[in-house]
């Protein structure tokens, strides 16, 4: 009878070890769903793909939800961009394009344009892109024209321009049709691109303010750089694009960067709070010998996309540093300054930290990626927002919610983590339920043994099939 009662344990032990090899291919299933940033490059399994967004020109990656449309030779034929919403389109390496706003007479409205430019390892220095607001006359509200810089190398980049209801201004102050216009800057110039680039649109509604506000920015603020964050630094791997940007706070933060590569990272920065930011590129681990000395370019961008101020970093294989310029606590009346850099520090929101490496460093040092650590400071203490009389659109454009400093002080991409946690909580939760399960079968099939042996019943209490 023992031989037989082992028997009838060993079948029992093996349906137990094949319901728990089941449970534990679940739960081991559930712990290798792809990381974050797995998500962020595309998932492809045997049910199809999971992509996070659209990967475009240079590796760029355009907004999930972008609209294509297409840029129009004239105003006549242009199509109407929406505040709020985000478009991918394309520009032509001659000739300018227009879009459609149609906009009132009380209501800020900013445009950017994000160009990228296909992959390639040169550029010419001047150039990139020019935006504008334009009236419809063909007179310009705003301007602003964004190029590669010394770094000579392809890489993404973004330029804004504002209609502005302003007692200082006398243009674009009518409820009209006006205009955004893109075009390049020098496509014919030494190691252009000769084709077009694509492009991510997107436009964003300001309303005005309850009250009057100051009618010049404020000039009592401590413009000497802040001491660089210290601290361990928190692994944090960098987005591909505006809206795939990881999310960093005030730290110190890690990465890796490849020539010729592009990341993005999301600070939220409350009204009255200043924003300080230091790159250091690590030592190269391929060797090689040489100096590029515009390396890395760091680009801040504020949360309608327009370039606020950056920094460049030589590199000679070894750690090298670069900051940004000092820059003023966020506040509203900031728009009133002469300084550009220091007008675009004119609402809180997302900002953005955008990190290039060169192309030139890899002819002297190869591919390899290059250790990047991010040192992001973020000073004073937040404030009420200026009292606006609506609205932005989209919504909350120019606020910090709670969740928003968490998944910066900590958490992974606040983006890529929603479809991270569905797929892993899934496979978790599958997986307990079948331990659950298990348990209760488990239980029973142990008294059902009890009562046999009990009993001294010959039958045993598993069959094979």
């Amino acid at each position: 009878m023992r031989a037989r009662q082992g028997r009838g344990r060993g079948r029992a032990r093996a349906g137990r070890a094949g319901v728990v090899g089941l449970a534990s291919a679940v739960l081991l299933g559930a712990a290798a769903v792809p990381g974050p940033q797995a998500l962020a490059g595309g998932f492809t399994g045997a049910a199809g793909s999971l992509p996070a967004a659209s990967a475009g020109s240079g590796g760029y990656a355009f907004a999930e939800d972008a609209r294509s449309v297409d840029g129009a030779a004239s105003p006549g034929d242009s199509v109407e961009l929406e505040p709020g919403r985000t478009y991918r389109s394309t520009l032509p390496a001659r000739g300018k394009v227009y879009y459609r706003l149609t906009l009132d007479d009380s209501t800020n409205t900013y445009a950017s344009a994000t160009a990228a430019p296909p992959a390639g390892r040169t550029a010419s220095v001047v150039d990139g892109i020019k935006v504008a607001v334009e009236d419809d006359e063909g007179r310009s509200c705003d301007v602003d024209t964004e190029s590669f810089g010394a770094a000579g190398s392809r890489h993404p980049l973004a330029g804004w321009a504002m209609r502005e209801i302003s007692p200082r201004r006398s243009l674009c102050q009518e409820a009209a049709t006006y205009y955004l216009t893109v075009e390049r800057v020098d496509p014919d110039g030494d190691g252009s691109s000769p084709g077009p680039w694509e492009m991510e649109l997107a436009a964003t509604a300001e309303p005005p303010l309850e009250k009057a506000g100051a009618t010049s920015a404020p000039t009592a603020w401590d413009s000497a750089p802040p001491r660089p964050v210290d601290g361990d630094p928190q692994r944090r791997t960098g987005g591909a694009g505006f809206s795939r940007a990881a999310p960093v706070g005030h730290g110190v933060w890690r990465d890796d960067i490849r020539p010729g590569q592009t990341l993005f990272y999301e600070v939220p920065v409350d009204w009255g709070r200043r924003l300080h930011a230091t790159a250091e590129l690590g030592g190269s681990g391929a060797g090689g010998s040489g100096y590029v000395a515009a390396a890395l370019d760091l680009d801040l961008y504020n949360p309608v996309r327009g370039h606020v101020v950056d920094a460049t970093v030589g590199y000679d294989g070894t750690r090298k540093t670069g900051s940004l310029a000092a820059l003023p606590p966020v506040a509203h009346v900031n728009r009133h300054a002469v300084s550009r850099q220091v007008a675009a520090m004119r609402f809180a929101g997302s900002y953005y930290l955008v990190a290039h490496l060169s192309s030139e460093v890899a002819d002297a040092f190869g591919d390899a990626p290059v250790p990047l650590t991010l040192r992001v400071g973020l000073s004073g203490a937040a404030q009420d927002g200026p009292g606006y009389a609506g609205e932005s659109v989209p919504a909350d454009a120019f606020t910090v919610a709670g969740a928003d400093r968490e998944t910066a002080a900590g958490g992974g991409a606040a983006g890529d983590d929603t479809a991270y946690r569905a797929l892993a909580v899934g496979g978790i939760g599958a997986g307990t339920a079948l331990l659950a399960g298990l348990g209760v079968w488990t239980l029973a099939a142990r008294r059902r043994t009890a009562a046999q042996t009990a009993t001294g019943s010959r039958q045993e209490p598993f069959r094979s099939a």
